[in-house]
């Protein structure tokens, strides 16, 4: 039971989770704002947010990959 793929994959699960959670918070911020400054910001996040969903899981795969 000392398999270390476990919480490798719990890790990388945490971080999409965490990176949709970002992007529904750009989402609804988008929504709410009624000037340009929290758009701008609801942008960022969003854009973050789907660049930590796309980037941030392959970086920790390609990091923990077994020695061929």
């Amino acid at each position: 039971m000392n398999d270390p793929a476990r919480p490798r994959w719990a890790a990388m699960v945490a971080v999409r989770l965490a990176a949709t959670a970002g992007a529904l918070l750009g989402i609804v911020l988008l929504g709410r704002a009624q000037t340009l400054a929290p758009r701008l910001l609801g942008i960022a996040i969003v854009v973050s947010a789907l660049w930590m969903l796309a980037i941030v899981p392959r970086a920790l795969a390609r990091r923990w990959r077994s020695p061929k």
